[in-house]
Parts: C-alpha cells; sequence; structure tokens
C-alpha cells in the first residue's frame, strides 16, 4: 500500500506545472515577487490558448530560475484582466518588478519564447572585465555593441546604458571600465563600438563600427546601432526578420547554414554583397539580406517560386509598400544576372509580380469574385463604392457568412453604384493599404477614395450590412425588394387604367 502511494505522489510530483497560476486574489501581491516574469492571459476554451500550452510550459521548465512564467484564467479573475486590458486570448505581456512594460510580440514556440526572454533576463548591458570576456562576448553570431568608459559615472556611460535598456529586445549589448581593454582599442576616455559577428567577416565592409559623435546621447546611440546594425548584407533569421521587413527589402534565399556550411553560406553572401555595394556605392536605396529558402519556404512561395531543388539563389524584392518583383533570369555566379535585375528595378522596369488566381470567365453573381489581377478594375474603380470580404477558403466564420453575404448581394444587384465583392486571400496578393491578418476581414472602399479603405467592423447580418452602406454610401442605396414593389405597384396601376 505505501508503495502504491510513494508511486502516486512521484506521479503527482511529475505533473507538477513550473508556470505559475494566479487569480484576481493574489495576482497583485505575487507579480511584484520577479524581477522579470511573462503572463499569459488565456481562457480555457480558446484554441489558440491550447495549442500554446504545452510550448509554454516546457519553456517555463527550461527558464526556471531564470524567468517566471504565469498564467491568469480570464473566464475566472476578470479584475486582473480587466485591468491589463486583455481583449483577445492569448495575450502575453512582460512585467518587471511587479509593472507591466509592454506586450510580448515574440515567437510562440518553447525555443522563441527561451530564446527571447533571455536576452531580457538580467542587466540590459553586460560588464566585461577581462580581455578574455570581451573575447568571448563578440564571438557571438549576432552583433555586439559593446561601450568602453574610463569613468563608470560619466554622463557617456549613463546614456549607453538608457540606449541599452530601449533596444534590448532585439541587440545585444556590454560595458566596460577596464583600462587595459580601453587602451587595447585605442579609447581615450569613452567610446562605443559595434563588432559584427565573425562568421559574417568579409571584404566589403569593416568588421567593426565606432560611434563618432561629438556628444553622447541615448537617442544618437540608438540611432547608430539602428543604422549600422546590419551591415550591407546581414543574415534574416527568425530573431530579426521584423526589423528587416517592412523596409524596401532584397532577399536572396538559398541553402544558409552558417552552424553546418559557413563557407558555403558566405560563398553566395559575397556575390551579392559585391553587386549590393556597387549599387550602395551610387548612393541606390536598398536594403540587402541572404536567408535560408527552406526556413522562408511561405516567402520564398509567396513569388511563385519553388525553393525545393537547386543550388542557386532565388532573389526577390519587396518594397516597403507591399509591392513584389521575382528575379526570373537564373542566378550567376559572376553576379551579372543580379546587376541586369537591380538595374532594372532602379530604372523602373520591372514588372510586378502578382500573386493572382485566374480572372473568371464569368462574373455575373451577386457577390463579385476579385482575383489580384482585376483587383484594379473592380475594387479601384472610382465610380462605385464596394463592400469586400476578405476570406480563406477553409475558414469556418468566412462560410458562415457566406449565404449572408450573397442575400446582400442580390438586394443590391440592381444598384449602379455599389458591388459586393470577395476575394481569396490566401491565393492572391492584398495589395496596400489593405491589411489581412484574420479573417473574414471586410473592407468598404468608397467612391474617389480609393485609397483610404475603411475597415468594417460591425454585425454581419445583412441588416447590419444594409444600415452601414445607407449610412456610408456616396448614393442612396437602390435595392432589388424596392424595385420589385415599385414593378408590382406599377403593373396594378395599369391594370387600373385598363379597367377604367
Amino acid at each position: 500500500m505505501l508503495r502504491l502511494i510513494f508511486v502516486a505522489a512521484l506521479a503527482g510530483f511529475s505533473r507538477a506545472s513550473d508556470v505559475l497560476d494566479y487569480t484576481d486574489d493574489d495576482f497583485e501581491s505575487k507579480i511584484g515577487d520577479h524581477g522579470l516574469a511573462l503572463v499569459e492571459f488565456f481562457a480555457p476554451w480558446c484554441g489558440h490558448c491550447k495549442r500554446l500550452a504545452p510550448e509554454y510550459e516546457a519553456a517555463a521548465t527550461r527558464l526556471k530560475g531564470i524567468v517566471s512564467l504565469v498564467k491568469v484564467d480570464c473566464t475566472s479573475n476578470s479584475n486582473t484582466c480587466s485591468k491589463y486590458g486583455v481583449s483577445g486570448y492569448p495575450t502575453l505581456k512582460i512585467f518587471r518588478d511587479g509593472e507591466e512594460t509592454g506586450p510580448y510580440d515574440g515567437p510562440r514556440t518553447a525555443d522563441g519564447i527561451v530564446s527571447f526572454l533571455k536576452k531580457q533576463a538580467g542587466p540590459a548591458s553586460v560588464e566585461l572585465k577581462t580581455d578574455a570576456d570581451f573575447q568571448k562576448y563578440i564571438t557571438d553570431q549576432d552583433a555586439s555593441v559593446v561601450g568602453f568608459f574610463a569613468d563608470d559615472k560619466s554622463t557617456a556611460q549613463t546614456e549607453f546604458l538608457k540606449a541599452a535598456s530601449a533596444l534590448r529586445d532585439n541587440y545585444r549589448f556590454a560595458h566596460t571600465n577596464s583600462e587595459a581593454l580601453l587602451q587595447s582599442h585605442g579609447i581615450d576616455g569613452e567610446g562605443v563600438i559595434l563588432f559584427r559577428p565573425p562568421r559574417l567577416s568579409n571584404k566589403f565592409e569593416d568588421s567593426s563600427v565606432a560611434y563618432s559623435e561629438d556628444k553622447y546621447t541615448s537617442n544618437k546611440i540608438k540611432r547608430f546601432i539602428q543604422d549600422n546594425i546590419f551591415g550591407i548584407c546581414p543574415h534574416m533569421t527568425d530573431d530579426n526578420k521584423d526589423q528587416l521587413k517592412g523596409k524596401d527589402l532584397l532577399v536572396a534565399y538559398y541553402d544558409v547554414d552558417y552552424d553546418k556550411n559557413p563557407k558555403g553560406s558566405n560563398y553566395w553572401r559575397n556575390r551579392v554583397m559585391k553587386v549590393a555595394k556597387s549599387f550602395l556605392d551610387q548612393g541606390k536605396k536598398l536594403n540587402f539580406a541572404v536567408a535560408s529558402k527552406n526556413i522562408f519556404s511561405h516567402d520564398v512561395s509567396e513569388f511563385g517560386m519553388d525553393g525545393s531543388s537547386g543550388e542557386l539563389p532565388l532573389v526577390t524584392i519587396r518594397t516597403a509598400k507591399g509591392d513584389k518583383y521575382a528575379m526570373t533570369e537564373e542566378f550567376s555566379r559572376d553576379g551579372k544576372a543580379l546587376e541586369r535585375f537591380l538595374q532594372d528595378y532602379f530604372d523602373g522596369k520591372l514588372k510586378r509580380y502578382l500573386k493572382s488566381e485566374p480572372i473568371p470567365e464569368s462574373n455575373d453573381g451577386p457577390v463579385k469574385v476579385v482575383v489580384a489581377e482585376n483587383f484594379d478594375s473592380i475594387v479601384n474603380d472610382d465610380s462605385k463604392d464596394v463592400l469586400i470580404e476578405f476570406y480563406a477558403p477553409w475558414c469556418g466564420h468566412c462560410k458562415n457568412l457566406e449565404p449572408k453575404f450573397n442575400e446582400l448581394g442580390e438586394k443590391l444587384g440592381s444598384d449602379p453604384n455599389v458591388v459586393i465583392a470577395k476575394m481569396d486571400a490566401t491565393a492572391n496578393d492584398v495589395p496596400s493599404p489593405y491589411e489581412v491578418s484574420g479573417f473574414p476581414t471586410l473592407y468598404f472602399a468608397p467612391a474617389g477614395r480609393k485609397m483610404s479603405p475603411k475597415k468594417y467592423e460591425g454585425g454581419r447580418e445583412v441588416s447590419d450590412f444594409l444600415s452601414y452602406l445607407k449610412r456610408e454610401a456616396t448614393n442612396p442605396l437602390v435595392m432589388q425588394e424596392e424595385s420589385k414593389k415599385k414593378k408590382k405597384k406599377k403593373d396594378e396601376d395599369d391594370d387600373d387604367k385598363t379597367e377604367l
């Protein structure tokens, strides 16, 4: 009997969670016990929360003693969730010493959570005391920003630490007051140096860049870092992709793997860098990067490319506005093909790449089918108001909306000024300024103001759509039912006249 109790106790211990479970009664009193904590606000019925749970649990175990992971069930602890503005599940927030410091926007996998929070743990800037500390620090796979200060009470060091605190989510910081380290780097009193990762060393740019401003302020230091951190052509990864995307960016995708094949990874990168530098030296504005075509296979497919075979890089450009260009000529080892592609890009000769389904041969239904190739002719028709649904074929909410949207289209079928439309956003590029992050997403594009569409946030009954369109439409609505009633009344009047 005792053996059974002991086994049961062991099973209970094995199931013990490393995620701390807080409630309305103890959240405020306990959250301050942690220097750094990640809090998940969740609901037990939420599918996304269920998928996150094992990853969150694994991360909590790996981070035990370093960072605390907490969860709060919002279905039974509404006061705490309301206080922190939770409106969807799961919501993850970072707390320092009991105070919320911002949302957690990192990956939702155990590896991603651990990587992100380890950067957050401890001081924003690590102190280096010896040359061995320094050498170990700058050999990391990420860039290193090091501040050298003779006086640890100096204004320059204070401003450097402010910059480190502000940018700690994305970059690595260290500082030293070692006289020997200052001397070995030729620093007279104070200086900041950005060291690029040794694995990315190349002949086209210096391996380090020194801060050159006369005055040290946190804003100037931040600008220096952001302007120089990536160099001519960085290695784009899951960790830094958000800092690179959103700019005019050329990416060469191939079998990048700096762990298993650093020489091969740099072979193609150097060829991209050579061409990139020649255009940058001419004052051309474009950002460059290399990335693994396997890790970023989704990005590659977004340009209609197949990254499953071949060693040659696949090259794409995506602008900040969302315009896409794909290099169709095969990448050449001498770089000439890339030169021609870039020259055509800067000369405005490239045709934009559009991922698009074929234009429908017949488009006479109550809801017009929009694809990327006919988006301009239907949605951007300046003479018409357009209510468009961006959907996914597998989306349950979209399937529920379909009959209502069809009914709406039928009711407005005789209105020459209004178009009800739909677009499969998984099979077609969604143009700027539309933003689609979930399904269904609906927008109203008013006549004469096509670059300022309004996101529709109202109800999803036919009556809700009609009320919205009556309020927003450029012209009074003409509805099918009203037309039928008028025709019926006219026929009755004609009958009356015949009898007379």
